[in-house]
């Protein structure tokens, strides 16, 4: 799918028309709405809570390595200063919700490392690792700017994440609350699920700045309080977003393949690639130790490690900021970015798809 975006986009064929591209942002925004309504709908707060302590570390551990990869290894690759090693870092660090949720919730489906809530685990800690990413990402890039780190900015990590955890009860409350007192069909419970988190991610964009809100991690309390109050539903409407996610998979990936520019990589990319490569095994080297103290094998560890690396959506997403604001390095920033889509997409995906029976254990049903 990333291949055919980049052969039918503006940068190699030229094939998809001009006003397909214009609004892209917002037709893989809906892309990824769907698929993190699926995830919420899968997700089961009590086997959350039984997880515990390397569900949380996974939601800032791992990236929190990558970016110090990215600090120890892009002066010496790249001879970046400290504060464009930092916003290269955050730019890579987020992973990929809409290449690893599916899989995920594809584990879960076949009951593969289910027992050790391995695929909860990981979705869980994947949409909190973006929120964690992007507002790095927010910082260091004003302090480039500006010449001064508003402090305030780390603040709004944690704020964030709780307004959009209260956010998502809330609406999810108020959706089963309508679902019980009114008879309404499967396939309007779900038109009513997806058009409250559009809501959801629109108060993120036009509220920044006023209010630290994210809109990804709302989505997905939504879906799983409906899971919570209504189990029986849920179960109906994560089929109906399963057959929306058939077409949505296909507009996001070939949109964001449609976002590559491959020139920019007939320079750098072998050292982007090689730059890559090393902060991956420092994020590994994160998750592994988020993992420290854990029931988990060896086996199921690694295969966490591999779940931790597709990167896609964000990167596509705010890869070209730091280029758009006239930043140093910025284009260097944008080619390591589509460099990251282009290697661990499609890597991490057939890494996951290829050691999950060898290396997650099936339950028994």
């Amino acid at each position: 799918m990333l291949l055919t975006g980049i052969l039918l986009g503006p940068f190699v064929f030229n094939v998809l028309d001009e006003k397909i591209l214009l609004i892209s942002p917002e037709l893989r925004k809906i892309a990824l709405i769907i698929i993190l309504v699926r995830a919420g709908l899968n997700l089961d707060f009590k086997e959350l809570k039984e997880v515990g302590r390397p569900a949380f570390l996974l939601c800032f551990v791992p990236a929190v390595f990558e970016i110090g990869g990215m600090l120890l290894l892009g002066p010496r690759i790249f001879g970046l200063t400290l504060l464009e090693s930092l916003v290269m870092g955050t730019v890579v660090a987020a992973v990929s919700p809409a290449v690893i949720v599916p899989r995920m919730l594809s584990l879960m489906e076949k009951g593969y490392g289910t027992k050790q809530r391995i695929p909860q685990m990981v979705m869980a800690g994947a949409s909190v690792d973006d929120v964690f990413a992007i507002v790095l990402f927010t910082a260091f890039t004003g302090l480039m700017s500006t010449g001064e780190l508003s402090y305030g900015a780390f603040l709004t990590i944690p704020l964030s994440i709780l307004l959009g955890l209260l956010g998502g009860a809330l609406s999810g409350l108020l959706l089963t609350f309508l679902f019980k007192r009114f008879h309404i069909r499967d396939t309007g419970k779900a038109m009513m699920i997806l058009s409250v988190s559009f809501l959801l991610m629109t108060l993120e964009e036009h509220g920044a700045g006023v209010i630290e809100f994210s809109g990804l991690l709302a989505v997905m309390a939504l879906g799983a309080l409906v899971r919570e109050r209504k189990g029986e539903v849920s179960v109906r409407l994560s089929q109906k977003f399963s057959k929306l996610w058939v077409g949505a998979e296909v507009l996001l990936f070939v949109l964001v393949g449609a976002t590559v520019d491959l020139s920019y990589l007939r320079a750098e990319g072998f050292l982007a690639g090689l730059l890559l490569i090393g902060v991956l095994l420092f994020r590994m080297v994160g998750v592994l130790l988020s993992l420290l103290g854990t029931h988990l094998s060896k086996e199921e560890r690694l295969f966490t490690a591999f779940a931790y690396m597709p990167k896609a959506t964000v990167q596509a997403a705010i890869g070209g900021m730091p280029l758009a604001m006239g930043l140093p390095k910025g284009e260097l920033i944008l080619t390591v970015a589509v460099a990251s889509i282009i290697l661990t997409a499609p890597v991490g995906a057939v890494l996951m798809d290829r050691t999950h029976k060898k290396l997650l254990k099936k339950e028994v049903r």
